[in-house]
């Protein structure tokens, strides 16, 4: 069409093609015109069906698959929309590696089992679970808009006490539910633990990922361990002595250990032990001490180290013996500060941080959609 239309309005064309022979020259146009057809029709077809099978591939049951939202050891996360009601929701596929290991199956649906019993506000709500056409495994939860508390120290330094106290109280609300029913969390740390917004409140803690839960009562679902007996599970930074050790007799007591890591975390902006080596920081929870984290940050009340030096203590049996002591000393302490929903409200609208302004904005905006 663009060389009849250049012969037609350009005399410097019309005179170029008056010098060939004009019926070779047309019919060797209509064959290359032919030739432009039938690729055209081949790859508009072939494009639209590589669409439709990515479109079938993001789509699980009445779930469509919007953006990957992050990864982990056993899955990918990504956010969704349920189709007919219009909700998002996060799901989490298992890895395509992972899907021809029957260890690794069993241990994922025992996840999903294990958080679907919780049913406290502070815990991930799972919505539904199932397995495609192709054998992917999945599940469906609540998403969750907002950050995790590893997200929140790197971008704005370490919290407040009065904040710390406020979330932790949520998170051990969170753990009483699920050491009172046998499952011991065993993957405690900042990434795990979300500060959300939930039914119009800024910083509802959320407690995530079962992956590497132990049952330390024999129920009908399966044996007590969702992991090899002997093996050291969890992650090295805030790991208990006894999980470095790879102790098999790990109960709720080691989640105490870790969410006392998560305070000194959240409090000093560092973990209790660094270094360059996975197993030197193992090493390290497993026998030295650690240093009082009032040496990496002045202001945080002694009482409120006393509770997290406690928390690490390296005999299980000097630490807090259940959650609830835990959370009852917490509540107790007489900060000059405390946190509160009325004061997370402001730390994410604050007018003196457009960056917070805006993120609380794409919260509310993120949540209502």
């Amino acid at each position: 069409g663009l060389m009849i239309a250049l012969e037609a309005t350009t005399p410097a064309v019309a005179q170029l093609l008056g010098l060939t022979d004009y019926s070779g020259y047309r019919a060797s146009q209509v064959m290359v015109l032919a030739l432009a057809v039938l690729i055209a029709t081949v790859g508009v077809h072939t494009i639209g069906s590589l669409r439709r099978e990515a479109f079938a591939a993001k789509q699980l049951g009445q779930y469509r698959l919007k953006q990957k939202l992050g990864s982990g050891g056993m899955g990918e996360v990504y956010l969704a929309e349920h189709q007919m009601m219009k909700r998002p929701c996060a799901v989490k596929i298992i890895r395509p590696e992972k899907s021809g290991d029957p260890q690794a199956l069993a241990r994922f649906e025992r996840e999903v089992r294990a958080t679907a019993k919780l049913s406290h506000w502070n815990s991930i709500d799972i919505y539904d679970y199932g397995r495609t056409a192709d054998g992917t495994f999945y599940y469906v939860m609540e998403f969750l808009p907002g950050h995790n508390i590893g997200e929140i120290v790197d971008d704005y330094g370490p919290f407040p006490a009065g904040r710390t106290v406020y979330l932790m109280d949520q998170v051990c609300a969170a753990l009483a539910e699920a050491h009172g029913i046998g499952l011991v969390h065993r993957d405690i740390k900042p990434a795990n633990i979300f500060c959300a917004y939930r039914g119009g409140v800024f910083d509802v803690a959320k407690l995530l990922d079962f992956g590497l839960a132990k049952r330390t009562i024999e129920t009908p679902d399966g044996p007590t361990h969702l992991t090899m007996e002997g093996t050291i599970t969890g992650s090295p930074l805030f790991m208990s002595p006894e999980q470095a050790r790879g102790e098999d007799n790990v109960d709720a007591r080691s989640d105490i250990y870790s969410l006392g890591a998560v305070m000194y975390y959240m409090l000093s902006g560092r973990p209790p032990f660094e270094a360059s080596n996975p197993l030197k920081v193992m090493i390290a929870h497993a026998a030295e001490e650690v240093v009082p984290p009032r040496e990496h940050n002045a202001t945080i009340p002694r009482e409120l180290e006393e509770i997290v030096l406690r928390c690490l203590e390296k005999d299980p049996d000097h630490r807090y013996q259940d959650v609830t002591s835990l959370q009852r000393a917490l509540r107790e302490l007489a900060l000059d500060e405390p946190w509160s929903s009325e004061r997370a409200h402001e730390w994410w609208n604050c007018n003196g941080c457009p960056e917070r302004k805006k993120l609380a904005a794409e919260l509310v905006e993120a949540a209502a959609v």
